[in-house]
């Protein structure tokens, strides 16, 4: 399999090729890996799907992880936010708390596919936004 073309790290193409590479990471199994590590990946993928989004309507992606603030930044913008995006929000607690030994509460199976969806659809839609440029 060919790695995917490299673009200049501005450009929104570049951080969806990253987005799709945690999605990558997130989903393949291994029974010596955490799920709150998987899912911490999948938290990135999404991130970084809708930082490409942002970048290729000109806003600047503020270094933050809350994906709530990231999606109502671009809704401020007039970007319309689809209903299964906006479930993304639930994802930020694996950009930081589930990487340490911290997390009150181990993460489910169930937790995990709800994340893997989520993270799917987030990808999908900055996908789908970004081949609607001109």
């Amino acid at each position: 399999m060919k790695p995917p073309e490299r673009f200049p790290p501005d450009d929104p193409r570049e951080w969806l090729n990253r987005a799709r590479s945690n999605l990558a990471l997130a989903t393949t199994r291994s029974p010596a890996v955490y799920l709150e590590d998987l899912c911490f990946e999948l938290q990135q993928a999404a991130e970084k799907a809708i930082k490409a989004v942002m970048l290729s309507r000109g806003i600047e992606p503020p270094h933050i992880h809350d994906i709530a603030s990231l999606l109502s930044t671009l809704e401020d913008a007039s970007e319309r936010i689809p209903t299964g995006v906006r479930r993304g929000a639930r994802l930020t607690v694996y950009a930081v708390e589930a990487r340490y030994p911290a997390l009150k509460q181990p993460v489910t199976e169930r937790d995990y596919g709800d994340a893997v969806e989520i993270a799917e659809a987030i990808v999908s839609w900055a996908e789908k936004s970004l081949q609607a440029l001109p």
